[in-house]
């Protein structure tokens, strides 16, 4: 595929499994922004360059659909991570075919998988936008800065040229299972919130709430429980934010998440959370509560669908209050059972995350092509799962699967739930891994992806487009 301008032709280019960037211009002068060998060819000029950051630059100043936009609050969007920098032209493809109106987040990774990966911000930006050239995506798209926990996140992320920035400060949840009393209250920070606890209680003790399908009256101990559970991280969340809005040069939005949290985020503590930040000035597009139960990694929905229904028409209209932000599914991916059930529940005004489901569709390949590689990935997954699960949200038993894949179906195994998880929760270990002589396992799956890129992208374009058509069917909503 081709990006074109009326001055400029830019594609890439696979010799085996080495890429490249081939600009095609009428004038020497129309590259001269670009690095790489040029030439004479005919009647213009042709240039063969690497996929390097000062080209990724050049090619987003010159096709503005490789700058990534801001998604809005009120249009539907799902974003697609790509853990290995091949994946893109797959999504775009899958956004393409089946996306409608949903807007693309095509650039997404939180710092904890760059810093796993060896990866910085600016490599995910540039292979985001090298994906696109190979598909020809001209549709625009957003890049996520995902999971930030400290101001230097949010720095490398600025830096890179993202737009939307996914706030966690979810490391200050406090654990209240065990009960709440006024003295835990009384020991907040109150000068960082910037209240007391006295006015607190008088803004939200015995007030109803609506949540749709309900209304709840708010006791003193729901005002004591959420403010010792989140005060901490509505302080945290505050000190991210104000330091993104100071620092950022260019547009940016901003997503809330305290999905990573161990207890779910009752409606009142929803409703508290976007009160006291909207008290203190902040202003988002997107909010990922902790739901209900049976969100894993790389499975279908675990839990009870009409509890999410339920759970979901609530969290929504306490959006819908504070001007209609969208609630944001992570750990969304394979969940294709409840798609439509989240977009009725949410009147389309959702956000979707899938990251790891892409990872796996290169598993596939690698599988499939080069089995002795994808056995010491396995030994390595299942080796660090017992590590690696502490990370995130996943119920597989290492001791349920097999530790010879001598007569083993590669691609049942990939597609069964405990391997799933396994190998989605130790793409770190493994790709940060070597085998057997050495070798960089990292180096080999690339070459072995990018040497089967056709089919790799066919399997992505597949399976993401099986995630998407349920939310292109979303209302239209300006």
């Amino acid at each position: 595929m081709t990006l074109r301008t009326d001055t400029l032709a830019a594609s890439i280019t696979y010799e085996g499994s080495a890429r490249a960037l081939r600009l095609d211009a009428p004038t020497a002068q129309a590259l001269a922004a670009f690095e790489g060998t040029a030439s004479a060819a005919g009647d213009g000029h042709v240039l063969t360059g690497p996929l390097s950051t000062a080209n990724a630059t050049a090619l987003q100043a010159a096709f503005p659909a490789l700058r990534p936009a801001r998604i809005g609050g009120h249009r539907t969007s799902v974003g697609t991570g790509d853990r290995i920098g091949l994946a893109t032209p797959g999504q775009a493809r899958a956004f393409a075919a089946e996306g409608g109106a949903v807007m693309p987040v095509l650039a997404q990774q939180s710092i904890r998988e760059m810093d796993r990966l060896g990866r910085s911000a600016r490599t995910v930006m540039d292979e985001a936008v090298f994906g696109l050239v190979e598909a020809g995506w001209e549709g625009g798209f957003g890049a996520d800065c995902d999971h930030i926990k400290t101001t230097e996140g949010i720095d490398r992320g600025l830096e890179a040229g993202f737009v939307m920035f996914t706030l966690d400060p979810g490391d200050h949840v406090a654990d209240v299972t065990s009960g709440v009393t006024r003295a835990d209250a009384e020991a907040l920070p109150w000068d960082r919130l910037e209240d007391t606890l006295p006015d607190l209680l008088r803004r939200y003790a015995g007030t109803t709430l609506d949540v749709g399908h309900s209304q709840i009256r708010v006791t003193e101990q729901d005002v004591l429980t959420a403010a010792v559970k989140y005060g901490r991280a509505v302080v945290d969340a505050m000190r991210l934010y104000r330091h993104l809005i100071d620092a950022a040069q260019h547009e940016v939005e901003i997503e809330f998440a305290v999905d990573e949290t161990a207890w779910q985020t009752s409606f009142f503590e929803h409703h508290y959370l976007a009160s006291e930040l909207t008290r203190l000035g902040a202003s988002w597009f997107s909010f990922a509560p902790r739901y209900v139960d049976g969100f894993e990694k790389g499975l279908d929905f675990l839990g009870d669908a009409e509890e999410l229904r339920t759970n979901l028409e609530a969290h929504h209209a306490i959006a819908e209050q504070f001007g209609g932000y969208k609630i944001s599914l992570h750990s969304g991916s394979d969940k294709f059972s409840i798609y439509p059930l989240c977009v009725e529940a949410t009147e389309g005004l959702v956000h979707l995350k899938t990251s790891g489901t892409s990872y796996l569709c290169g598993v596939e390949v690698v599988a499939a092509h080069d089995p002795e590689l994808f056995a010491t990935i396995w030994d390595i997954s299942r080796a660090s799962y017992v590590k690696a699960r502490a990370s995130y949200q996943v119920s597989a038993h290492e001791d349920r699967t097999p530790t010879s894949l001598e007569g083993v179906d590669l691609r049942e195994l990939i597609r069964s739930a405990d391997a799933r998880q396994i190998l989605h929760v130790g793409y770190g270990d493994s790709l940060n891994g070597t085998d057997a002589s050495g070798a960089s396992i990292h180096d080999r799956f690339l070459a072995t992806v990018a040497g089967h890129q056709a089919e790799h992208s066919d399997i992505v374009a597949a399976h993401i487009g099986r995630h998407l058509a349920p939310f292109a069917a979303a209302p239209a909503r300006i």
